[in-house]
């Protein structure tokens, strides 16, 4: 019966979005296009407390968003930055080190709120994969969420844009260690040096440390806590555990529980594309042309739209299959499948 209600809340979402959704387009790359391209959907942005999702930047990368783009937006919303820790151990894994890092990056003109500095909760869902998503304790503390993201390859999900952007940067820790693995962490005995931090702050007491470290998986409750606290690079991401084709859907299924009943606007930038994340820290160099700002009240649309103009501009039919060899497109048709937009768009230029 359960299953039979979902179907017809997919079919109802399906034809809701029959009519082609509108995806504002700018070639100026610049704060005054942002701007410009946020009065668009502005009115979809509700109430006083306005989060703005950006990426920071791993600390080396290159390519991130210069924040200049983003600061005149901060100023007219009264927004806060808001991002959550990473799941492997760089100076995001840790909140004042995140946030340290953020303003050596230049992010130094607007509050920065690290939503899960203080933990997290779980929201509940009917998904394939998941029945419960978890994310940064703080994420109901604002009224509208502009999710702002830097449109470029990632070599798990083909590309990371909107999708990515919401799914997996607004996870809790234990919520990425959800996306990226089916397993418990990897563990290298060999860097262990019987310290015994893992064995006392592991919260379900899964970890044993003699005679060698070891990790009950029965016990284990897949927070991801021990990868943070070893200072010796014991405990790893099993990061091969999840094929790619199961990681996109996942990223689709988190992304639907986090904007599900929220104030979400979408805004895209297309510059600096890379074959790779900015969290990684000596990404490849830009492989084409910056293209513009795309926005719209449509995850799926934007999308669309973001992946169409890049296959254009690279005169090639699925352009992140051929560079990072995983399709992306499919993260799109998923998230069409589960109904959270709508592929028909109309694209409007606003120049």
């Amino acid at each position: 019966m359960k299953y039979l209600f979902s179907l017809l809340l997919i079919i109802l979402g399906l034809l809701s979005y029959s009519q082609k959704s509108e995806v504002y387009f700018t070639k100026d790359i610049s704060s005054a296009g942002v701007l410009k391209i946020y009065e668009k959907i502005k009115s979809e942005v509700k109430g006083k407390r306005i989060a703005i999702k950006v990426h920071f930047g791993e600390d080396g990368n290159q390519n991130y968003l210069s924040p200049n783009l983003v600061e005149g937006l901060c100023k007219l919303t009264n927004g806060t930055l808001v991002e959550t820790n990473v799941l492997y151990v760089s100076r995001r894994r840790y909140t004042e080190s995140h946030i340290q890092l953020a303003k050596d990056h230049g992010f130094n003109f607007a509050p920065i709120d690290i939503l899960d500095a203080e933990g997290d909760y779980s929201i509940k869902t009917n998904g394939t994969h998941y029945k419960e998503v978890k994310v940064g304790r703080s994420l109901d503390k604002y009224d509208s969420y502009i999710i702002f993201s830097h449109f470029k390859g990632h070599g798990m999900a083909g590309f990371g844009g909107a999708i990515k952007n919401v799914s997996m940067g607004l996870a809790s820790i234990a919520g990425k260690m959800a996306l990226h693995t089916s397993t418990v962490p990897t563990i290298k005995n060999e860097k262990c040096t019987k310290c015994g931090a893992c064995e006392k702050k592991c919260p379900g007491g899964a970890i044993t440390i003699e005679p060698n470290v070891k990790i009950d998986s029965a016990k284990c409750i897949g927070c991801g806590q021990c990868i943070g606290v070893c200072k010796d690079g014991v405990f790893g991401v099993a990061w091969a555990s999840v094929s790619k084709p199961v990681f996109l859907e996942r990223l689709v299924e988190y992304a639907e529980a986090i904007i599900k009943d929220r104030n979400v606007v979408y805004i895209n930038v297309l510059a600096n594309i890379s074959k790779d994340c900015d969290c990684v820290k000596a990404a490849g160099k830009p492989f084409m042309n910056d293209i513009g700002i795309l926005a719209s009240t449509d995850i799926v649309a934007i999308e669309k739209a973001s992946h169409d103009l890049v296959d254009k501009n690279h005169k090639c039919k699925d352009t992140f299959l051929k560079i990072n060899s995983v399709s992306g497109k499919n993260q799109i048709e998923y998230a069409y499948k589960r109904g959270l937009g709508n592929k028909k768009y109309k694209l409007i230029k606003i120049d």
